[in-house]
């Protein structure tokens, strides 16, 4: 379809509010880059940034029909090429080149949906941070201070004492409490026994902040632990904050444990399987499962719960992988699409089950499906995405050569490419008409390996914009100056307004910076306050949650 403004719809603000309140399925897609969707957003937005969008919208978005809202920041068209288009509009007009043909924008973007008197708001995972502050008001989830725990660690002769740091294995080496152990939320179903056997084992759960540590307790309340268990309170920043040194560096972790016996898997499926049917948890047969996938009505995720490990070594057919505690606590990066199903797998029955309770209390249509089902079932296929390929090692071709640096921001103001400019896909024409260059202009592309993919992309938008003379440099600053071109070393500091893809909001907050750690625990427990009854009416929190199959 050859590129036009008009050729895509608009609604208005109060109209999208109405659509994400129609039980309906709906994609609100915010393709702004991370620091501005970090900045402020609707409550249900996905982030979905321009610059990668052809590669992370076949699995958000497994549906071809469904309906989806795109959002920029309200800029208008500037004319009727491409290279003149707001963001929303070119997202657009990609998505529809992937098959995608049911595509409406928001006129005025964020900007718009802030004037009609909705709150934007900063931060991530948003849903699911609001989500941990609901759970922990719903079940009056016990939480300890740091200096509490500090106290019953120094006790002589106190009751046995557990601490486990329920985020991922990076984080937990990054910082973690003095002493925890690493067993994400998702592990701990199956291996709190081996941890805490002791029947007077008090259990301490901890995060970087408050969600994982309030959904990792009380997921072992839920479960029936015969155990006090609690959540640190503001968990490493709390601790940071009353004063207290954290442990760099740990390693420790459940994986270093013997595996577990049949009788402790025994006893953790049975936990996890009287959860899910106390929730209304549906376990699918193979035939069920195929026609929740198969329905073309409605969108379908098929999740592998387990670890990374696992499932490079055995991935269920077409299961995409998501860490269960991932999955709760960073739903909106993995489902695109409100008001769609979860079909969720693993290869024990426990730990499946388990989010499988969480998601429904979400407010998703969640149900399992046993492993020895999966090889039957079709799950997210990726399309061919058409991209620049080739690479070069020699210099740029001509003097006058503008070289853009598509790397990321922070990567920019290290090093780059001597004479370059940093820009992103997103601002590219515009980057262009700044440095004088034309369709004549010869253009060098510099990434990097985290950037190579989307490097192509824009040479694709280059070129059909009719930018003929585009080389895409051999990936890596390294690359670069082993082949003999010039690298500035030289730190710079570029405008903070110009880097869209770095979020500044409390950025260093897990870098010693106490007040931004104050600012973000602030922000956190303020959630609640800031939802409107519509965006709390998401989440059926309690055992009332039941899957309506």
């Amino acid at each position: 379809m050859p590129f036009r403004i008009d050729s895509f719809r608009t609604i208005d603000a109060p109209t999208l509010r109405a659509w994400l309140n129609d039980g309906r399925e709906l994609a609100l897609l915010d393709v702004r880059e991370a620091g501005q969707f970090g900045e402020g957003h609707p409550f249900f937005a996905i982030p979905l940034p321009f610059s990668r969008l052809e590669l992370d919208a076949p699995p958000l978005l497994p549906r071809k029909s469904v309906r989806i809202v795109l959002l920029d920041d309200g800029a208008q068209p500037a004319g009727d090429g491409i290279d003149h288009a707001p963001v929303a509009w070119r997202a657009a007009a990609r998505l529809h080149e992937l098959g995608y043909d049911d595509l409406t924008i928001l006129e005025g973007g964020a900007p718009a949906w802030q004037r009609a008197g909705y709150t934007l708001f900063r931060g991530v995972n948003v849903p699911s941070k609001t989500f941990g502050e609901l759970v922990e008001q719903a079940y009056d989830t016990p939480h300890v201070s740091a200096s509490r725990l500090n106290r019953w660690r120094a006790e002589p002769g106190g009751c046995p004492l557990t601490v486990i740091d329920g985020r991922t294995r990076e984080e937990h080496r990054k910082m973690a409490v003095p002493g925890a152990v690493c067993v994400p939320n998702g592990e701990l179903p199956a291996y709190v026994d081996a941890f805490a056997g002791q029947p007077d084992t008090t259990i301490v759960v901890h995060c970087a902040g408050r969600t994982r540590s309030i959904i990792g307790a009380q997921t072992l309340r839920n479960l029936g632990i015969r155990r006090e268990v609690f959540a640190l309170e503001n968990g490493t920043q709390g601790w940071a904050l009353e004063g207290f040194a954290l442990e760099h560096g740990s390693t420790r972790s459940y994986a270093d444990l013997p595996p577990l016996t049949t009788a402790e898997r025994d006893t953790a499926r049975a936990r996890a399987q009287a959860l899910a049917e106390r929730f209304g948890v549906a376990a699918l047969d193979e035939a069920s499962a195929r026609a929740w996938l198969d329905d073309p009505s409605r969108t379908t995720y098929l999740f592998d719960v387990r670890t990374a490990e696992e499932h490079a070594r055995d991935g269920f057919a077409f299961a995409r992988h998501a860490p269960g505690g991932q999955l709760v606590q960073a739903t909106d990066q993995r489902v695109g699409v409100r008001h769609a199903r979860i079909l969720l797998v693993d290869h024990d029955g426990i730990r499946a089950p388990v989010v499988a309770h969480w998601l429904v209390q979400a407010g998703y249509e969640t149900a399992t499906v046993d492993a020895a089902f999966v090889s039957g079932l079709r799950g997210l296929q990726r399309p061919d995405i058409p991209l620049a390929t080739e690479t070069t090692d020699d210099a740029p071709p001509d003097p006058h050569a503008v070289v853009l640096d598509l790397r990321s921001s922070e990567a920019h103001q290290t090093s780059r490419p001597a004479g370059s400019v940093w820009t992103t896909r997103a601002r590219v024409f515009e980057t262009l008409r700044a440095r004088g260059a034309d369709r004549d202009t010869p253009l060098v592309l510099s990434a990097d390996d985290a950037t190579l993919a989307q490097a192509r992309l824009v040479a694709r938008d280059l070129r059909e914009a009719g930018h003929a003379r585009v080389t895409l440099a051999a990936p890596g600053i390294g690359e670069w100056e082993r082949a003999g071109f010039a690298v500035d070393h030289a730190a710079v500091e570029l405008a903070q307004a110009d880097r869209i893809d770095f979020l500044f909001f409390v950025h260093d907050r897990h870098d010693g910076n106490l007040d931004a750690a104050r600012a973000y625990l602030e922000w956190e427990t303020g959630l609640i306050g800031q939802c409107a009854a519509d965006e709390l009416a998401a989440f059926r929190i309690g055992e009332a949650a039941v899957t309506d199959l």
